[in-house]
């Protein structure tokens, strides 16, 4: 008899969220669905509202990226109303980013994927979680992550405003300009995420690529994809999180297109299945070809190992000698077309590339507070609505960010769509979890261990579900009535 086995709710992600695993005849899997049954519906109830109102009304969406949707929202309204952002205010914006990246990478390696390393897949779930992890390495690395946190959220609140929901961008600047004492201040905050990543990459070394077990869980083809890999580049073709330009490179390293973040339509389409509100995003030039990886596959990934793929080097020295022994582990540095790195398409390495992001963020931080220009008072410029179209796109740390409007006259909103990091890795998030599954449980055999390693292979991609929700057509709703002692009374369903 066949059978089905439901993860849900899937744990240490931001939204809600289930797997579901079909077993044969045999008992081995048959096909597996990563399913998001929540709605949110930004991009309808967005339409008339003023454009400018965006960026305090989708960073609501979320409340772990909400920096993302802000950022990404004021430049779709300023390329809307035909504004360049003033060269202080841009620098602001972009150390508020990086200090949301180093929090927001933070938290994902200590307290949502790193108990899978840290404390073990196989542990009691009550364990696998950030007081686990500071059981197993220590109390002060636990005050080290609280302190990274804190510092941070210190800055993006003095300069945005809120430390959750920030509100600090205004069409063409920024509210507050950096004064003398705080750039002294944020000074120390940066330099001390500097040595906060580099430590955290020792963590890794030591933890994971120091124990056999998950050094060779890293490298097995358990968690191996191959698809195409996208990510946003500065001139130099390093990894850029504030601003750039898009890149695509195929599953072998070549690359397949650059575009700037306007032109995304020309170069993503859209796939919808009926059993998720998660729209499947594809490359136009491969076409969808279904769940299915490998170079004619029209599925890309949109993630920190991503970027790193689609980079030929890092912006900042330490992370550069951190990305050279991240190609060179994998065998893959300058083995690629053209000189280039070969992609790495082991998936649980996406964790491994986090950390090197978040130290390129911290160092980052420290060149724009040196910057002399970067405590200019001339932080706010003069706004006229107008119909226009714009959009605006930042690097999430889950995946690349689209946000798109269309404004009228008055500067109200026609049409917004968004397209976030989840939805970019949604198709890839399937693969990850069949072939994870398919591998795991065998003749009908399962434990709670087993399921944790194959929700690991979604946990990696650090997904964020409230972003990712959209529709297209009816939105089911499905009621259950039940009596005191849990059994179901009635259940009333809507297609």
């Amino acid at each position: 008899m066949k059978q089905r086995i439901t993860i849900d709710p899937i744990t240490r992600l931001e939204g809600h969220g289930k797997i579901e695993i079909f077993l044969d005849d045999a008992g081995n899997v048959s096909s597996a669905y990563f399913q998001v049954p929540e709605l949110r519906g930004f991009e309808s109830f967005c339409v008339g509202r003023q454009a400018e109102e965006m960026p305090n009304i989708t960073n609501r969406i979320c409340g772990v990226c909400p920096e993302a949707h802000h950022m990404a929202a004021i430049k779709a309204v300023e390329r809307a109303f035909g504004l360049e952002c003033l060269p202080a205010a841009r620098r602001i914006r972009e150390l508020i980013y990086m200090a949301f990246f180093v929090t927001d990478h933070t938290t994902h390696f200590y307290c949502l994927g790193g108990p899978d390393f840290i404390v073990g897949p196989d542990a009691p779930p009550a364990e696998r979680n950030i007081l686990g992890v500071i059981r197993k390495v220590g109390l002060d690395v636990g005050q080290q992550v609280i302190a990274c946190r804190k510092r941070n959220h210190d800055l993006i609140k003095r300069l945005g405003g809120r430390g959750i929901h920030l509100c600090g961008a205004l069409p063409g600047g920024w509210a507050v300009p950096l004064t003398a004492d705080m750039r002294q201040d944020f000074r120390q905050t940066a330099r001390e995420n500097v040595d906060f990543a580099q430590f955290s990459l020792t963590v890794f070394a030591d933890v994971v690529l120091g124990n056999p077990l998950y050094h060779d869980m890293l490298l097995s083809d358990l968690y191996r994809n191959e698809t195409h890999s996208m990510g946003t580049v500065n001139a130099d073709f390093a990894p850029d999180f504030y601003d750039g330009t898009i890149r695509v490179v195929d599953t072998v390293g070549n690359q397949v297109t650059m575009y700037e973040s306007q032109d995304y339509l020309e170069h993503l389409a859209e796939h919808v299945e009926p059993w998720s509100y998660l729209k499947f995003p594809y490359l136009k030039q491969f076409g969808w070809k279904g769940f299915v990886d490998g170079q004619e596959s029209g599925i890309y990934q949109a993630t920190p190992l991503a970027r790193l793929n689609v980079a030929d080097r890092m912006a900042t020295p330490l992370a550069q000698a951190e990305y050279e022994h991240f190609f060179e582990t994998f065998e893959a540095r300058g083995t690629g077309p053209h000189g280039r790195n070969l992609p790495v398409h082991h998936r649980l390495a996406t964790h491994w590339a986090r950390l090197i992001e978040l130290l390129q963020a911290a160092e980052r931080m420290v060149e724009l507070l040196d910057h002399p220009d970067i405590c200019d008072p001339n932080v706010r410029g003069k706004v006229e609505p107008r119909a226009g179209v714009g959009v605006g796109c930042v690097e999430a740390p889950r995946g690349t960010l689209f946000h798109h409007y269309e404004t009228d006259e008055r500067g109200q909103l026609k049409k917004v769509n968004m397209i976030v990091g989840t939805t970019n890795n949604n198709a890839p998030i399937s693969l990850s979890i069949m072939k994870a599954a398919t591998g795991l449980i065998k003749g009908g055999v399962f434990n709670d261990g087993i399921l944790n390693r194959v929700e690991m292979a979604f946990r990696l991609y650090d997904p964020c579900c409230s972003c990712a929700t959209h529709a297209l057509g009816k939105a089911p709703l499905e009621l259950s009535l039940r009596r005191s002692d849990g059994s179901l009374l009635d259940r009333i369903t809507r297609d």
